[in-house]
């Protein structure tokens, strides 16, 4: 049996602040239904619940050597939903309020690198490959071939380092390769961690793994291009024959109209009577005007520019114009929450906002608005989308990385499709769309159809772990990878 370990900065239901979270917490469940002994390790933050610590046992402690501090390192385990996962104890790295954004992220994160490695040997378990997740984790490979691979225990692991979005890189000072990680001399780390004059995580990940995985097959192209590639699509490009993209998928028992407590009614493809009465209760908790005639469109999502709300506010009239609904949830960037306010302002009874998160409302959106508005300007995958068609609630994205992958673009001459679609970063390309969705909500018998064909589509774990174990056995059999 295949043995993986997930190293990352965050799972699902822990710690989370993003996507991130949801596929470290969930990937692995479906992995183990495939017969992948998948465990997952993970900082031991401050912010984890009482609920899960009174279910951790300890396994062992250590003190992990980082350059010339010697920091004491716990490990605890507990079970959860029938995978093992591992915490890393340091209270003066973790015991802090958040996750992220401290002064010393490169000094935590390296310790949870390294603390990852030397705790290995003593687990009665070792793994076949390390999966590390985004920049937090990028310099396990690096560590594992530059001081760990001699070990007898470790000489057969490998690596596969997963970007989950390119934009974060944990890029740092030159000094920590000495300071931190004893790498000053050793020119071949040195090196793969060089980026411009500073040292980036994630890139010594990509330069070290055996093997590189994204969270589409669009997103692993467009980063292999100048625009998009993040100053590293020259490492991507070289190594393509070791990249893969593979999409997120979703817990289709987790979201599941016919079961989810958070919904005011449930419903499935047989009828959806609930679905008329959750649009309903959601338009009078959120003030909006009680017309189930108008269409409403829903955002669940941060609030940055590279989702696109810059196209929503330059046609925002013309949204509304349309006779079109909007809510929207989530936080973020302090002008789109204020453009967003602003909106609800002027079009009271047709636009409504709540700036920041709640799981609950998040539910009752998607089963309560006829479409999911989600025009990103770039989309390493998107888990909301997937959400979305699950409660019936049709996405209108633009074409950009696992949009392109997930969202079947409704063609009205066959009246097939799970969403609509536009390729331009254009505001009116989008409004053009926006009109065809509302004039095709208006037709019961068309937008039925729709519903269905996109509650139906298939955007379980199920399909994308299958990928993965086809990944692993590439990466078991593929020579081991050298930086060049």
């Amino acid at each position: 049996m295949l043995k993986v370990l997930f190293a990352a900065a965050e799972a699902a239901p822990f710690a989370k602040t993003g996507g991130l979270a949801d596929v470290v917490g969930t990937l692995p469940r479906a992995l183990v239904k495939a017969k992948v002994d998948a465990r997952i390790i993970v900082p031991l933050y401050g912010d984890i619940s009482e609920k899960f610590r009174s279910q951790m046992r300890p396994v062992t402690s250590e003190t992990v050597q980082l350059g010339w501090r010697k920091q004491y390192c716990g490990l605890f385990e507990m079970q959860h939903e029938g995978v093992t996962i591992y915490f890393v104890d340091n209270e003066y790295y973790f015991r802090r309020k958040g996750l992220y954004n401290f002064y010393d992220e490169a000094e935590r994160f390296g310790f949870f690198s390294k603390a990852v490695l030397d705790v290995i040997p003593r687990l009665d378990w070792v793994p076949d490959i390390i999966h590390c997740h985004d920049w937090h984790a990028g310099m396990i490979p690096v560590l594992l071939r530059a001081h760990y691979c001699r070990a007898p225990w470790c000489s057969t692991i490998k690596t596969i380092c997963t970007i989950h979005n390119l934009e974060y890189q944990g890029i740092f000072p030159r000094s920590i390769l000495g300071d931190m990680f004893n790498l000053e001399n050793e020119p071949a780390a040195t090196a793969a961690l060089e980026f411009y004059g500073m040292v980036n995580f994630l890139k010594g990940g990509l330069e070290f793994a055996d093997f590189i995985s994204t969270v589409s097959p669009s997103y692993a192209q467009e980063i292999q291009t100048r625009y998009w590639g993040e100053r590293l699509d020259g490492i991507l490009k070289r190594r393509s024959d070791r990249l893969v993209g593979i999409v997120n998928g979703i817990d289709s028992d987790e979201y599941n109209p016919l079961k989810d407590k958070a919904l005011f009614a449930p419903y499935s493809t047989r009828s959806f009577k609930g679905k008329v009465v959750n649009k309903a209760r959601l338009q009078e908790v959120m003030g909006l005007e009680q017309n189930p005639e108008a269409p409403l469109f829903g955002i669940v999502a941060r609030l940055v520019k590279a989702k696109g709300y810059d196209l929503v506010h330059h046609v925002m009239d013309e949204i509304v114009a349309e006779g079109a609904q909007l809510v929207v949830l989530g936080s973020g960037e302090h002008q789109y929450e204020a453009m967003f306010r602003e909106a609800s302002k002027r079009y009271p009874g047709r636009v409504a906002v709540r700036i920041g998160y709640d799981d609950t409302l998040a539910r009752r959106i998607y089963s309560g608005a006829d479409l999911l508005l989600m025009p990103s300007m770039k989309e390493p995958c998107g888990v909301s989308q997937l959400i979305a068609m699950r409660y019936g609630c049709i996405p209108l994205v633009r074409e950009a990385g696992g949009l392109k992958d997930t969202v079947e673009s409704y063609n009205p001459e066959t009246n097939e499709g799970t969403g609509f679609t536009f390729t331009n970063y254009n505001a009116h390309d989008m409004l053009h769309v926006i009109r065809l969705a509302c004039a095709t909500y208006r037709d019961k018998k068309r937008w039925t159809v729709l519903m269905k064909m996109a509650m139906k589509a298939e955007h379980s774990w199920k399909t994308s772990a299958k990928e993965y174990v086809e990944l692993y056995r590439k990466v078991m059999e593929a020579d081991f990878h050298v930086s060049k």
